[in-house]
């Protein structure tokens, strides 16, 4: 370990949580981490220390950091039989960098506070890419003194980090960034399968646009997905349902209408229906190509 490592513990070893760990290890912290699935075994390689549980964790790490699926998951790392908060002590630092529910982070921060522990809700953005690459919009809620204390980690997982207000404000942000991610695959989708069926390249209609106003990252990564037919998951159709199923929640108790963030909504569920959550949400585009009884383009080869 390097001069002023911290001991970390991180508990949801997925497609996003294990790389974000591995380079939590690779800044010179101590690690000690949990997973429901097999750890992988780069942890062991890069000199992790495996624990039993979540408790266990706890008990080792000055600062808890979970990235777990759903609000479910979350709540019961941190408070079911062997949870985090069975571990805590006084002084201790959680940070929650799942996408999840923003009430619910604000009941879950209260409970660890109650503990004498600070608690931040700290969900990225940027995909599997952005996990291995480091390169995560981080977007956070807390405490100032909790999150200048967590920098230093944050800074080893990403790039653009922004303490947006106190606790829940980083999960609200959070499902705002994924109501224009969905919309914008929707209309790239929208695009790209107008042009095909029009009998233009969607190849180079992308790469054409690219250049002009409708420029966007979506364009660029996922516009390519959809024409490779790259469906493989950065990040699942399920996941981004839960997302978008958070905003229309949260649109309802506030009474405002997000009429477009249904539609991307639906589309998602239309995937679902059709065995297609696994698929990354790109594959959005699938629903609409069902409808249309067309596709984008052909797979390659």
């Amino acid at each position: 370990m390097t001069p002023g490592g911290l001991k970390v513990g991180f508990i949801g070893l997925g497609i996003m949580g294990a790389p974000m760990a591995l380079n939590l290890r690779k800044a010179g912290h101590t690690l000690f981490v949990a997973s429901r699935s097999k750890v992988p075994p780069a942890f062991a390689e890069a000199g992790a220390t495996i624990c039993t549980n979540a408790t266990e964790v706890a008990r080792r790490a000055d600062i808890v950091i979970t990235m777990v699926p759903d609000t479910p998951h979350v709540e019961d790392v941190l408070f079911g039989e062997n949870g985090v908060a069975k571990g805590l002590k006084p002084g201790q630092l959680v940070i929650d960098m799942s996408s999840i529910s923003p009430m619910a982070t604000k009941a879950f921060a209260q409970k660890i506070n109650a503990l004498g522990c600070d608690y931040l809700d700290a969900p990225v953005s940027g995909g599997e890419v952005g996990a291995k690459a480091a390169s995560l919009t981080i977007m956070v809620g807390g405490p100032e003194a909790a999150f200048e204390r967590a920098r230093p980690l944050l800074a080893a997982m990403g790039k653009n980090i922004t303490l947006v207000g106190g606790n829940g404000d980083g999960q609200t942000t959070k499902v705002a960034n994924q109501i224009i991610v969905a919309l914008n695959i929707e209309a790239v989708a929208e695009a790209l399968l107008f042009a095909s069926k029009a009998g233009a390249d969607p190849a180079k209609v992308r790469q054409a646009l690219m250049g002009g106003f409708a420029a966007s990252r979506i364009l660029e990564v996922h516009g390519e997905r959809m024409i490779q037919r790259a469906f493989n998951p950065g990040f699942r159709i399920e996941l981004h349902q839960k997302d978008l199923n958070l905003a229309l929640q949260g649109a309802k108790e506030l009474g405002v209408s997000l009429p477009h963030t249904a539609s991307a909504a639906q589309l998602m569920q239309s995937c679902a229906a059709h065995g297609f959550a696994g698929l990354d949400h790109a594959a959005l585009c699938r629903s609409l190509e069902l409808m249309a009884r067309h596709e984008i383009a052909p797979a390659p080869g």
